[in-house]
């Protein structure tokens, strides 16, 4: 059920997200959530690159609370607010994750 809700997270929620708050642009508001999925990349620098026991909140760098300070900060520029919502979303889905791995659901 665990792995269920982290990519119905991932990409169901951003597209009903996308399509229920920016209906005229849902289409480039769900790329730019997709696109949010790239911060994973800093997986590949831990070993094993995949641990389900392991929460990625503040031990990936892209996933640090300095990053999300940053994302944070993308959301005053008018330009960046959907992208830093999008990274904000997907930090939020991960600590979810985390949530449910540390109480064992």
């Amino acid at each position: 059920m665990q792995a269920f809700i982290h990519y119905f997270l991932h990409f169901g929620a951003p597209l009903l997200i996308a399509y229920l708050f920016f209906r005229t642009t849902w289409k480039k508001v769900y790329f730019i959530f997709a696109l949010s999925m790239l911060v994973d990349l800093d997986h590949l620098l831990a070993s094993p690159i995949f641990d389900p026991n392991r929460c990625s909140i503040n031990f990936h760098p892209l996933h640090t609370y300095y990053a999300i300070g940053i994302y944070f900060l993308l959301l005053i520029p008018k330009k960046t607010k959907i992208i830093a919502f999008a990274l904000l979303f997907h930090m939020l889905t991960d600590w979810i994750d985390c949530y449910m791995t540390l109480n064992n659901w």
